[in-house]
């Protein structure tokens, strides 16, 4: 079944002119993501709905841990469907650079793309373990070189060019997607963490404030990631990647990209 949204997406605010001489131009700030609707919301959210806060985050958790598992060599094949370019059957479309690059081109090798842990498998020590470490809502294709350099930097705004990257940033500990990008790290970071909660076996995932998390099971920024999923709201590609791992690989879904506002409900 297809996923009706309904997006009623308030503009960023604007910068206030300075008035007086002196006066620091405030910053544009992203204001929260307004209510959506979706055709899950009697079916599949149907407890979840009208919750805030803590009691929306285990009831999501409760809805989202009923999936089908994959093995991480079987996530090369299932990229190739889920990452598909729409514009070109025989390409996917890459993380961080938006390349498009033939599905052929999977590999380690320069010129290839690889497997990208969004949540960097180190944060929580997960590996490539079924579960956290194949989970499709956070793995995509990305550049092996582009993907190098995030390595398992926390997220943040910030830093130097990175050659490829599409526009993405990088500095000595954390890593900044390009604009495109950011809402959708956002979604998937903050999917880990309400599907992960350390009842399963494996660590309890949790965003925090700091950059440099090392092999603790935190990713940062989290004031960042919601800034970012405020000011990019989930794409046609993004919804219809989430509709494909539903239906065809784990039967579950991402609530924050049909739910872009329960993010702030949350956190």
């Amino acid at each position: 079944m297809p996923v009706t949204h309904i997006h009623r997406w308030k503009a960023p605010a604007l910068a206030v002119s300075a008035l007086l001489v002196g006066l620091t131009m405030p910053t544009a700030i992203a204001s929260p993501a307004s209510a959506t609707t979706t055709s899950y919301d009697t079916t599949y959210y149907k407890n979840a709905v009208g919750k805030t806060g803590a009691s929306l985050k285990s009831s999501l958790h409760t809805i989202i841990s009923s999936q089908s598992k994959i093995s991480y060599s079987a996530v090369w094949d299932a990229l190739k469907v889920t990452d598909q370019d729409p514009n070109n059957s025989s390409n996917v479309i890459l993380l961080y650079s938006g390349v498009s690059r033939a599905k052929a081109l999977n590999g380690g090798s320069t010129g290839d793309w690889n497997r990208e842990h969004v949540w960097a498998k180190s944060h929580g020590d997960f590996g490539e373990v079924t579960g956290p470490g194949t989970d499709l809502h956070h793995l995509r294709p990305a550049d092996v070189q582009v993907n190098s350099v995030r390595g398992n930097k926390d997220f943040d705004d910030g830093g130097s060019a990175v050659s490829g990257g599409g526009g993405s940033l990088t500095d000595s500990d954390s890593f900044e997607p390009r604009d495109a990008d950011k809402g959708d790290v956002a979604r998937m970071i903050l999917y880990m963490a309400v599907r992960y909660d350390g009842g399963d076996g494996f660590a309890d995932l949790e965003p925090n404030e700091k950059v440099g998390n090392g092999s603790n099971p935190y990713i940062g920024r989290l004031s960042v990631l919601k800034q970012w999923n405020d000011e990019d709201p989930p794409s046609a590609f993004e919804e219809k990647r989430n509709q494909v791992i539903y239906d065809t690989y784990q039967h579950n879904r991402n609530p924050f990209i049909d739910h872009p506002e329960w993010v702030d409900a949350i956190w």
